[in-house]
């Protein structure tokens, strides 16, 4: 079986969690820290340059825009972004599940 998607990275990951509803750039940012405990923070340019690749992709959507404010971009996720993360959840799970059965051996 051919997966036509790389690993996705862990801020891809989280971008698209963050989108399971309209939220906009700094929306994601602030969701990001909250649901990592601080551990992972967005700047600006890698979250931006992820909307972009992710727009490209189809995998988000602009929500709705303020034409008077670039910072008012909200994203979504789509069908196939939801997809996208299924098949990443599903592969994070196996290296999970395989690596606790090895984990008494290391």
């Amino acid at each position: 079986m051919e997966n036509r998607n790389p690993p996705l990275t862990e801020a891809l990951f989280y971008i698209l969690l963050a989108a399971r509803e309209p939220i906009h750039g700094y929306g994601i940012i602030q969701e990001v820290s909250e649901m990592t405990g601080g551990r992972v923070n967005l700047g600006p340019g890698t979250l931006y340059g992820a909307i972009n690749s992710m727009l490209e992709r189809g995998w988000i959507v602009l929500y709705s825009a303020d034409p008077g404010s670039r910072k008012k971009k909200e994203y979504v996720i789509t069908g196939t972004g939801r997809e996208v993360f299924r098949a990443e959840l599903l592969r994070l799970r196996e290296l999970v599940r395989n690596g606790e059965k090895m984990e008494d051996g290391i």
